[in-house]
């Protein structure tokens, strides 16, 4: 029993002073140490993208989990790639990416300038000024910046394409392809005016500008084509890789014979029965055909299709003999850049495949971009200032996303002036 009794003292006195205990909560250290923990994150993700700021700033190279190895200076790019697991240096990610989509260029400024706040902030708490007086000193001081900034500015007229093509390039000057930026910032210029046409639009819509990339050739053999580019070859089968004044349909149903359902199967027990399934299905395909040949199509766009072939080897041979040019595996988003540009209305069933429907172009022709690649252009259309296509060569993997990367960050330049 007596051991029993010096045990329980301890408790008993813990238990008296568990009242001084609630004290503790009056302690400013906690929130004192997540606010340095979260400068500190903050700070050490600016000082990691600040080296790749400005014309004299390296580029970084970033290797993926699997292996992929990417090389850009474009804050937004390289702030993807790091994995960043702290909820405030995820925020800064966030910031950037928020960059990118409203204005294309300055992805690495936005963070570095933020690490210096946070920088610039944490002196001044060190003072014992309270946070949110702070921030809401920052936030007068931006609106006061933004003052400034406009009595500092100068109107742009965007009818000056030298002007433009000056503002471009320096976006161009701190990237890898800068060598090549007489060539991409007259590009982008050219494209954005295209598709504003007027000049009386208020924005831009990137989506119109179509960029295509192909490996081999240097970035200085990249064109700028009034019309469409599509980034596969014709389906062959001695049909045409060129036709003149051509007369182009876009559909979206399948010219393959039709499926069961998922979970059915049709048994066929003798040859007599099995002749007359191939000849309904060469019957049902040429029926197709003809109805395409019908209408006046000689280039036909076939959109990609999910549950069954889009096209098979006998319809192919079919349209070939009729001398009809195919394009196979249009993507479902490009779909509207293609309506938009050629004119033409996408057709979901045979019976909708009429004359009205079809767009016209004064030459498709497939052409070669070395290798196996090929490129089907698309010239001489209807709706020119609708919508523009960039082919973007680069002699390997790395320079072409890099060219294509700069490429939208001048773009997107442009766009902010026609904007503001």
């Amino acid at each position: 029993m007596a051991n029993k009794s010096k045990k329980a003292a301890p408790a008993a006195s813990t238990a008296s002073s568990m009242p001084h205990a609630s004290n503790t909560f009056k302690d400013k250290g906690k929130s004192d140490s997540v606010r340095s923990s979260n400068m500190v994150a903050a700070k050490a993700l600016a000082d990691a993208v600040r080296t790749s700021l400005g014309p004299k700033g390296m580029d970084k190279m970033i290797q993926t989990g699997s292996g992929d190895v990417t090389i850009t200076n474009d804050g937004a790019t390289i702030l993807n790639q790091m994995s960043v697991v702290h909820p405030t240096a995820k925020m800064l990610v966030e910031l950037s990416k928020a960059q990118d989509v409203e204005a294309g260029d300055g992805t690495t400024t936005v963070v570095v300038i933020a690490g210096s706040l946070l920088d610039a902030a944490e002196k001044l708490l060190d003072k014992g000024i309270h946070p949110t007086q702070i921030s809401e000193s920052f936030q007068r001081a931006a609106t006061k910046a933004e003052e400034i900034l406009e009595g500092m500015s100068s109107p742009v007229d965007l009818n000056d394409v030298e002007l433009l093509t000056k503002i471009a390039s320096t976006s161009l000057n701190s990237k890898v392809v800068s060598q090549h930026s007489w060539l991409l910032a007259p590009m982008a210029v050219t494209a954005v005016r295209k598709i504003i046409g007027s000049g009386k639009e208020e924005n831009v819509d990137l989506r119109s500008i179509k960029i295509v990339k192909k490996m081999g050739e240097t970035v200085e053999e990249s064109q700028l084509i009034e019309g469409a580019l599509f980034d596969q070859k014709t389906m062959g089968r001695g049909g045409p890789t060129r036709v003149e004044k051509a007369k182009i349909g876009l559909i979206q149903f399948q010219l393959s014979p039709p499926k069961t359902d998922m979970e059915n199967q049709v048994i066929i027990s003798d040859y007599a029965q099995m002749d007359r399934a191939l000849k309904e299905e060469r019957t049902y395909l040429l029926d197709l055909c003809k109805q395409i040949k019908k209408a006046g199509c000689n280039v036909l766009l076939i959109q990609k299709s999910i549950l069954r072939d889009a096209v098979n080897e006998l319809s192919l041979h079919f349209l070939a003999k009729m001398k009809i040019m195919v394009i196979k595996d249009v993507e479902r988003e490009d779909i509207d850049f293609v309506s938009k540009i050629i004119g033409c209305r996408p057709v979901a069933s045979v019976d909708h495949f009429v004359p009205e429907a079809l767009g016209s172009a004064d030459l498709v022709e497939e052409i070669s971009t070395g290798g196996d690649g090929k490129v089907i252009k698309v010239t001489g259309v209807q709706n020119p200032g609708q919508a523009v296509s960039i082919l973007l060569r680069g002699s390997n993997k790395l320079v072409l996303d890099e060219a294509d990367r700069s490429l939208h960050d001048a773009l997107c330049v442009i766009r902010c002036l026609v904007k503001k």
